[in-house]
């Protein structure tokens, strides 16, 4: 089952995570297998880590809340929080070399909104490339969407311009997007 999992970094935290982050890649070796995406966000200039986000195949919602209270930057209170969604995941594309290595930009998006009957929606042939990744955020029973994910190869102005369509149309109506710089983690 995946799960979405996303830490928000505690302001000024930047030095303390600089310190943990070989127990960081540890712990997430440990799910090297069940990994889907994985990464840091960014402040705006892409300077700061401002937390971190994870698509992570999982037994049940158990695990999942395990997933993040087990995590080293959570176990020495440097997240202000985490939250954990039961995941459909509708796209995950090989991202380009550019996306991996970073010298491309990424977007991480997330919409929200009040839970509405899960009718398996589909992408369409005319999915703009430059979307990598989709998931559907869904209650623990997936009878219920309650929001959207997206990683897109673009700054995040642009990125919102590309998914809005899709997150709209998945929820119905106009919802709002929480967009921010984004990169692909793990070990180089």
């Amino acid at each position: 089952m995946p799960f979405y999992v996303h830490a928000k970094d505690k302001p000024g935290v930047g030095a303390e995570l600089d310190k943990l982050v070989e127990e960081h890649w540890s712990y997430m070796d440990r799910f090297d297998e069940r990994l889907i995406l994985r990464g840091p966000t960014l402040s705006d200039d892409g300077e700061e880590h401002t937390g971190s986000v994870h698509i992570v195949d999982l037994d049940d919602r158990a695990a999942a809340d395990r997933f993040g209270d087990e995590e080293p930057f959570w176990q020495a209170g440097l997240y202000e929080d985490i939250t954990t969604e039961r995941a459909a995941v509708l796209l995950d594309r090989e991202p380009s070399a550019a996306s991996r290595s970073g010298e491309a930009p990424n977007a991480l998006l997330v919409g929200r909104w009040e839970p509405k009957p899960h009718n398996a929606p589909t992408l369409g042939a005319d999915t703009d490339a430059r979307l990598d990744f989709v998931a559907l955020l869904v209650d623990d029973d997936q009878s219920h969407t309650i929001g959207f994910v997206a990683v897109v190869t673009a700054m995040p102005d642009e990125a919102e311009a590309i998914a809005r369509p899709l997150a709209d149309r998945f929820a119905g109506e106009a919802v709002p997007l929480a967009v921010t710089r984004w990169c692909r983690g793990g070990r180089r």
